[in-house]
């Protein structure tokens, strides 16, 4: 991965492999280069390290790299392909594993991974590591087991831990270390080294087009409104993380939804969609900047279409600001001549005229101009070198951007604008529309299609997904860069070249193992890759190391990857690397790149200084059992109010125990009961989620699971289940405190039963199930108390028979063990007939027939209530 440690990566491992801790570096420094260090240290056979909180595409980069430097003792994957009976070898063959945190976890209960012998943890991502989520369990378990293992965690996300109370002490609680080791990039020997190498910049500040400037200002005038009324609206919100300057950055959003979740059911309309319209205005500040004219407009007249079609009144459309930025947008795209607009004037037949007879202005984006001439300059200097030529890797956001810098490089941006505005603006005109197809006809000129063969035109070559900032706006966008492509006829000569442009990328691919890029030319190697949005996150990682580039265009900057090349290049001290630093000056982007760099210097100050001041137990590590976090509680689940000793000495109880399905270890409720002191024992479940004792059965349900549930009837089938096999069913639905919920509007509310009502399906269903209770919990913590609780007294579920009892099973609680469940339901659902007065008259009738023969007077002597015997009596002679 780019030659050995740099000498501050080598102070970095050396202080984390003496004393464990947790390790915080800036984004982009690295962090991926330790842990691989770490992993070849211990990818050995004499140490068993389990490494945590990977995703599959980091396993197989992380595996390769080790391969391509010669380890023999490759890292294994554990996963639910691994049979539960073959893991224990699996885990006694040592080396580094990655275990999905589910498989551990039930691993660790059933002591199918022999704790003792493992030598440490490694947890990637540490950031993410909360109190109950499956990751903290597993280290509390390990920790509980084994008193001697290290455990080793490593983040970059340093302004994470920037926002809560005492964010990074939870952390670091749940993760039992002691130390904490802060390498922001300011710090010296970073600084040191990687100025003593540095790539040559030049940095090319391009300037916005007045029409861009003057939109961007409206823009920015319109959200400064909204927030002005969002402000006006909800007194109470933090007025300084609602500035214009923060509503730029990507943690909005996430800081917004914070404010505004826990009273979301309170806040008006106007609320609502004053932050759906800063939502809107975002988009529309990064398409500005982003993506060509014809694209931009393309959205904004999307935008006021479907705010006819939908009926929505975003106000902002209708401010002095928005008209400007219409007009404004327009222009960069087209004009109508003076002498048309004239004919507009009580002619409706020469609309249609004048629409047809627009000129094309199609402003080309500065970026692309820009980026021409850094491609000359680089060619020149390509010519002029005595050297190999310097291979060319230009770095754009996401798959959209590098999709047209593609075709723009290729076919120039005339080619590029009016296949565009051919497909979007001008179709909504069938004339305009057919005006422009002839014109590019005329030029030679048209979109490449790959719809023939299936596959996408600009997009042949990447796996993944698009990044779009939403799915909606994407609706109204029209997906230009797919299916408008195979709409679009093509020419003979069109095939020709595109079959060219195959040929190109095929040789191309013989070079990169990647898939995430955009090839261009061959000689020398120019390649696209995006930013964000690949599936695999070191594609870009691979990409560098493979093509080795001389020159590097950020198209689009993010602080990571300008991180990554400063490494880069420390790491290949003799070889010459120069970068290309697009920018739009005094533009939201550049305002934005600056904001992160800031947001991150903060987030390691605030570290810095509660790293001073923070007060760490000695048994933090939990290396004694001192340590209160791996108590499973100070009162054992089967004690009972008397707790004197006998003879000196407490009398030896077996620990309350709880059956869980496997399926519910994705959740943090196990965690907590077991913190509680319930021995969990995991098995798979047809019927149930948790079978606490040997007669009570609950099913637990998030409250949109539960919307779905009801709505798809799966629930009633459930509850069925549960109903036949147990004396007492339980359905337990957990809400989250901070985010009130209403399962019906209130202007919804009716005073009957309705068949599409989630509120009448839920009465409904305890209508028909008398026997089930409902628990409303309103946390995971809440129900771990609950469950604690309803366990006291009761004697302790059995996993084999709570394991065999399945939809078709025989063995059933109380109705089924004596009698058919298909007459026994019928018959509680007849009138008159309840649960207190079923049992006798099943004493009384054999069958349903023999019911049936029985007299009125002979149903009111077994039921003892004439009403309900006339109901019956009633229901089994009434006629068709």
């Amino acid at each position: 991965m780019g030659g050995p440690l740099l000498e501050f990566e080598t102070e970095m491992f050396l202080a984390l492999f003496g004393c464990d801790g947790l390790l915080v570096a800036a984004e982009g420094m690295g962090i991926d280069r330790i842990l691989l260090q770490f992993m070849r240290v211990y990818s050995e056979q004499d140490s068993l390290v389990l490494l945590l909180n990977t995703s599959p595409p980091e396993q197989e980069y992380f595996t390769e790299q080790l391969r391509v430097e010669g380890v023999t003792h490759l890292p294994r994957t554990v996963t639910s392909d691994v049979p539960s009976t073959e893991r224990y070898n699996v885990y006694t063959e040592g080396g580094v594993l990655f275990v999905t945190s589910r498989i551990l976890v039930v691993d660790f209960l059933t002591d199918r991974i022999p704790a003792h012998l493992i030598s440490g943890i490694l947890v990637y991502r540490a950031h993410k590591i909360i109190e109950s989520c499956q990751e903290a369990f597993i280290l509390r378990l390990f920790r509980q087991k084994n008193k001697t293992g290290f455990i080793k965690a490593f983040t970059d996300k340093a302004t994470a831990f920037s926002s809560g109370f005492c964010q990074v002490e939870r952390v670091m609680r749940n993760l039992f270390v002691k130390k904490l080791y802060l390498w922001p990039r300011f710090q010296v020997s970073v600084n040191t080294a990687l100025d003593r190498h540095k790539p040559e910049v030049v940095e090319l500040h391009v300037s916005l087009t007045p029409a861009m400037r003057a939109i961007q200002s409206s823009i920015l005038d319109i959200m400064s409104a909204c927030l002005k009324e969002l402000k006006r609206y909800n007194p109470t919100l933090e007025a300084e993380d609602l500035s214009l300057e923060n509503t730029l950055g990507n943690a909005f959003e996430k800081t917004i939804r914070h404010y505004l979740d826990p009273l979301w059911h309170q806040l008006g309309a106007k609320t609502k969609a004053l932050v759906q319209d800063l939502k809107v205005l975002r988009v529309l500040l990064l398409y500005l900047t982003q993506y060509d004219c014809v694209t931009f407009l393309n959205l904004l007249e999307s935008l006021r279409s479907s705010q006819k079609i939908f009926g929505s009144n975003s106000g902002w459309l209708f401010l002095d600001s928005s008209t400007s930025m219409f007009v404004n947008a327009r222009s960069r795209v087209y004009r109508i001549p003076e002498s048309k607009k004239k004919l507009k004037v009580g002619q409706s037949v020469c609309v249609c005229f004048s629409e047809v007879k627009r000129e094309l202005v199609l402003e080309k984006s500065p970026k692309w101009e820009a980026l021409t001439e850094v491609l000359q300059e680089i060619e020149k200097e390509n010519k002029s070198s005595q050297y190999e030529p310097g291979r060319v890797l230009i770095c754009a956001s996401d798959d959209r951007t590098c999709a047209q810098l593609q075709q723009y490089i290729r076919h120039g941006s005339d080619w590029l604008l009016n296949r565009l505005y051919s497909r979007t603006i001008g179709k909504r005109d069938s004339a305009a529309a057919a005006a422009v197809e002839l014109d590019s006809h005329k030029k030679g000129k048209g979109w490449h299609k790959k719809g023939a063969k299936g596959k996408e035109p600009a997009q042949k070559k990447s796996k993944k997904s698009k990044s779009r900032p939403s799915l909606t706006l994407t609706q109204m966008v029209g997906m230009e860069e797919t299916d408008g492509a195979a709409r679009m006829g093509s020419s003979g000569d069109e095939d020709k070249l595109m079959e060219e442009d195959e040929d190109e990328e095929e040789q191309l691919k013989l070079d990169l193992s990647s898939d995430a890029y955009y090839g261009i030319v061959k000689e020398p190697l120019t390649v696209i890759h995006p930013l964000k949005g690949c599936t695999d996150p070191h594609s870009l990682t691979r990409v560098l190391h493979e093509v080795e580039p001389g020159f590097v265009v950020l198209y689009d900057a993010e602080v990571s990857f300008v991180r990554q090349l400063e490494i880069y290049k420390a790491c290949r001290p003799g070889k010459p690397l120069r970068v290309y630093f697009l920018i739009y000056g005094g533009s939201t982007e550049e305002q934005k790149y600056l904001t992160a760099l800031s947001k991150e210097k903060k987030a390691f100050e605030h570290l810095i200084r509660e790293k001073a001041t923070m007060v760490i137990p000695e048994e933090r590590e939990g290396r004694e059992d001192t340590n209160l976090d791996l108590a499973r509680n100070l009162e054992p689940a089967n004690s009972t109010t008397n707790t004197r000793k006998a003879g000196g000495q407490e009398q030896p109880k077996e620990p309350s125990r709880v059956i869980v399905d496997m399926r519910e270890f994705r959740s943090e409720l196990p965690s907590l009961l077991h913190r509680r002191g319930l021995d969990i024992e995991p098995v798979t479940l047809e019927v149930g989620d948790y079978i606490l004792t040997a007669d009570t059965c609950v099913e637990r349900k998030s409250v949109s699971d539960l919307i779905g549930s009801l709505q798809s009837g799966r629930l009633y089938t459930q509850c069925l289940s549960m109903t036949r096999y147990y004396r007492k069913p339980v359905l337990l639905i957990e809400f989250d405190p901070a985010k009130p919920f209403s399962l019906v509007a209130r202007s919804d509310f009716r005073h009957e039963i309705s068949s599409n009502d989630i509120s009448s399906k839920l009465t409904l269903l305890t209508l028909h199930f008398p026997r089930l209770r409902i628990l409303w919990c309103p946390s995971p913590h809440a129900t771990a108390e609950l469950f604690f609780e309803l366990k006291q007294g009761r004697p302790e579920p059995n996993a084999a028979a709570a394991q065999a009892v399945t939809a078709e099973s025989d063995i059933v609680a109380e109705s089924a063990e004596l009698y058919n469940p298909g007459p026994y339901d019928f018959l509680l659902k007849m009138p008159g007939v309840n649960i207190k007065n079923y049992r006798t008259l099943i004493k009384n009738a054999d069958s349903l027939a023999d019911l049936a023969k029985l007299s009125q007077d002979r149903l009111a002597e077994i039921l003892g209530n004439a009403n309900n015997a006339k109901l019956l009596f009633e229901f089994l002679c009434g006629k068709f």
